[in-house]
């Protein structure tokens, strides 16, 4: 892992809100080392006036993880259990829904965990703690059911309602990032939900990977690969001074296929995009069909270059329509966080760079253990600014950029 820089430490003052445990159910493990990592590290060197109070007993420990285990019977049913006292502390739960690398032995079967798996894995660790922690938060990065975010005709509304669970549990706050509609969060008006998008991560890995890149207008543009994203597009655009462009999805209503409505074609709107780099951003990369073909539009409209940052890299269909777009000079770079499972294979592609996002979870649950506002985490727009400072002198003085 990489050092601790001590500028990158947060000054916190407040008291705790509780003795800090972290809880990874199955399949988050590995994130959860990186959490604690940098956990332990900040708070071994943190000074504080209030360090000698009995709200600061155990502030500072080896470890702050608490293991938990989920065994199953061979029917598959199965049970949460918690290793170690919870009374009075303050709980961050990770959960990865989306991570089918895992597995559970189903009457002799080998069955890979499926997302309701692994939502009914986190329900079983909050029953196990039963109600003695002081405050339970809830980190979910892929939003369970997020997808199914409006009700049209006889369907369920599977995300509001594990919300709802959820709070009735005993959750206090939920951390999701970039929500596929955030406004699912009205279904617990009354309780924490915070939607955080990885903006300035996605910022550092093209500034880490891609050479002579020129933020501005000229030569930059953001592309919605969909008019559902529109919205996520502006903001990106916004922090980074661009235009947009946006594709529609012209749909053909007579038909379903896998229970949608096919895409015939997708239709472009918005400037000139001949000799400009492209950013296509977009919450999930799934089949990728979608995003290939509107990458394969903008290279026929004489795009210079293609990249797509996208917050979960799903990969349903695997990485050869990538491998293909990638040789066939579609795609340049392809960006999508580690808040979610990377099968190994992805990680050696040449055109794939994976945004680590575990030291910004780090400041998340250190500021929010210590009731202290996380305003300044959720709106980078001033890291943003200077580092596009810092890396625009480097190019006027003709020096490599270091981030």
């Amino acid at each position: 892992m990489e050092p601790i820089r001590v500028h990158e430490k947060r000054q916190l003052d407040g008291i705790p809100a509780g003795s800090l445990g972290i809880i990874p159910v199955t399949g988050c493990e590995e994130m959860a080392a990186s959490i604690d990592y940098y956990l332990t590290n900040w708070r071994a060197e943190r000074q504080s006036e209030h360090s000698g109070s009995l709200e600061y007993l155990g502030y500072q420990r080896p470890s702050y993880i608490i293991d938990c285990d989920l065994p199953r019977f061979g029917t598959g049913e199965g049970k949460g259990v918690v290793k170690q006292s919870v009374r009075g502390m303050d709980i961050y739960l990770l959960v990865d829904v989306v991570n089918f690398s895992k597995t559970y032995r189903l009457c002799g079967v080998q069955n890979h965990m499926s997302p309701d798996d692994h939502y009914q894995n986190l329900k079983r660790v909050i029953a196990a703690i039963g109600g003695k922690a002081r405050r339970i938060t809830v980190i979910m990065p892929y939003l369970y059911e997020g997808r199914m975010n409006a009700r049209a005709g006889r369907e369920s509304l599977d995300c509001a309602i594990a919300l709802q669970e959820l709070v009735r549990m005993g959750v206090d706050n939920i951390v999701s990032f970039d929500a596929h509609d955030p406004r699912v969060m009205n279904a617990i008006p009354l309780s924490g939900f915070d939607n955080v998008q990885p903006v300035y991560q996605f910022v550092k890995g093209l500034l880490r990977t891609v050479p002579d890149l020129q933020f501005d207008s000229d030569h930059m543009l953001v592309i919605s690969p969909d008019e559902a994203g529109m919205k996520r597009a502006v903001y990106f655009a916004g922090l980074l001074g661009l235009d947009i462009g946006m594709f529609y999805r012209r749909k053909d209503y007579t038909r379903l296929e896998n229970g949608m409505y096919p895409v015939v074609a997708h239709e472009f709107l918005g400037s000139d995009v001949r000799g400009k780099d492209m950013l296509i951003i977009d919450d999930m990369l799934s089949s990728g069909q979608g995003v290939t073909e509107v990458a394969r539009g903008l290279k026929e409209r004489g795009a210079k270059r293609v990249f797509v940052c996208a917050t979960f890299g799903l990969f349903t269909g695997g990485l050869d329509i990538f491998d293909k777009a990638y040789q066939d000079r579609i795609i340049d770079k392809v960006l999508t966080t580690n808040l979610i499972y990377q099968r190994p294979d992805l990680l050696e592609r040449p055109w794939y760079h994976s945004c680590d996002m575990s030291k910004y979870l780090a400041f998340l649950i250190d500021t929010l253990n210590h009731d202290q506002s996380i305003s300044d985490l959720l709106n980078p727009a001033g890291k943003i600014q200077k580092i596009l400072e810092r890396y625009r002198a480097a190019q006027d003085q003709g020096e490599a950029f270091k981030i």
